[in-house]
């Protein structure tokens, strides 16, 4: 059985979200991403519609901030914690999508 890796999750959050997310802004999805420029993406999303004065907006840049928060932390958590704070990214970045859509 293969073992997933960190980077091979970020992968399948990048190939899933990435051109929704880019999309919202107008812009042009990053081609290559690695999880930090997946994770920029992300925090330029929630920028972008933080500054917005449409309430459902707002309402998906927080889901986006929290998105960003279990993001950054399962870059630097032990492996044994990566699943479940990629699992409630995902979670909140899918919300953030419908919400804004």
């Amino acid at each position: 059985m293969a073992v997933q890796t960190k980077t091979d999750t970020f992968a399948a959050l990048d190939d899933c979200f990435t051109a929704d997310l880019a999309a919202l802004i107008g812009a042009e999805p990053p081609r290559g991403a690695g999880p930090n420029t997946f994770i920029d993406l992300v925090e330029q999303v929630r920028d972008v519609l933080a500054a917005s004065s449409i309430g459902n907006w707002q309402d998906a840049s927080e889901e986006l901030d929290s998105a960003v928060t279990y993001l950054t932390d399962a870059l630097t958590s032990p492996a044994g914690d990566q699943p479940s704070l990629l699992a409630w990214a995902r979670t909140h970045l899918r919300d953030a999508i419908e919400t804004a859509s």
